[in-house]
């Protein structure tokens, strides 16, 4: 499979386009919107979106991952294999936490696109036929397209932390994501957001109608809710704010 995860949203023609491309060139392999809506521009926080995310690919399946407000500088186009899954997208942090929590990776730094295409949509005429050519020839489509190994710790961003206590994603339910990972917290803290105290529940049902609360989501994330409302309408929960953990 390939999956699709960006910040071009379903409005407009370019989730389209970069699907058209995979599938005219590698047409019989399957292309999965796994998220189109990730907060645009944000590649940092995008990154620890990612991993979790990408955790419902199998070996020698492929990820284009764009989040790019850097499109058509002189940042790198990468491809890293981690764990046997691939990652086709912008040298920009977007893969960094990928790399680093991988237990084997290797990466490489794709040619510098050709004058003649748009500079402004590296995901249609760069990531997409990339990874389109490894769905085709797998490995080997590195070589095909001149391809050049770098070490996978040269995608990491040493001055971001392992988890990053920061609303990353906010759902079309209200639900808020944060960057840290379940496992990173203790059961029983307290979150705060915005001013709000959120207490931890296992569900939705295990809080009063209209209660604030944190859980540890089915992609292992710490996410903040309310039952049956929405988090994101209190006043300072949103995508950016910090997210302060109080251990029991």
């Amino acid at each position: 499979m390939i999956f699709l995860f960006t910040d071009f949203g379903r409005e407009g023609p370019y989730l389209g386009q970069v699907e058209a491309v995979i599938a005219r060139r590698a047409p019989a392999h399957r292309i999965i919107e796994l998220c189109s809506d990730v907060s645009a521009f944000a590649a940092q926080w995008a990154a620890y979106l990612l991993p979790a995310y990408a955790s419902i690919a199998n070996t020698d399946d492929i990820v284009v991952a764009v989040i790019d407000p850097g499109v058509g500088s002189d940042r790198a186009g990468v491809v890293l294999e981690a764990d046997g899954r691939w990652f086709v997208g912008p040298d920009n942090g977007l893969l960094a936490l990928v790399a680093r929590r991988a237990t084997r990776a290797a990466a490489w730094r794709v040619p510098p696109p050709p004058p003649d295409i748009a500079a402004t949509f590296h995901g249609r005429d760069v990531f997409a036929p990339m990874a389109a050519e490894i769905a085709n020839h797998g490995g080997d489509a590195l070589s095909r397209v001149g391809a050049i190994g770098i070490p996978a710790t040269t995608l990491d961003r040493p001055d971001w932390p392992d988890d990053l206590g920061v609303i990353v994603y906010v759902d079309r339910f209200g639900n808020a994501m944060t960057g840290l990972r379940g496992t990173a917290i203790p059961g029983g803290s307290i979150l705060t957001i915005g001013g709000h105290r959120a207490a931890q529940a296992r569900t939705f049902n295990d809080v009063p109608v209209g209660d604030l609360f944190w859980y540890v989501n089915s992609n292992g994330l710490v996410e903040v809710a309310v039952n049956c409302g929405r988090a994101s309408d209190l006043a300072g929960v949103k995508p950016g704010a910090t997210v302060a953990v109080e251990r029991p």
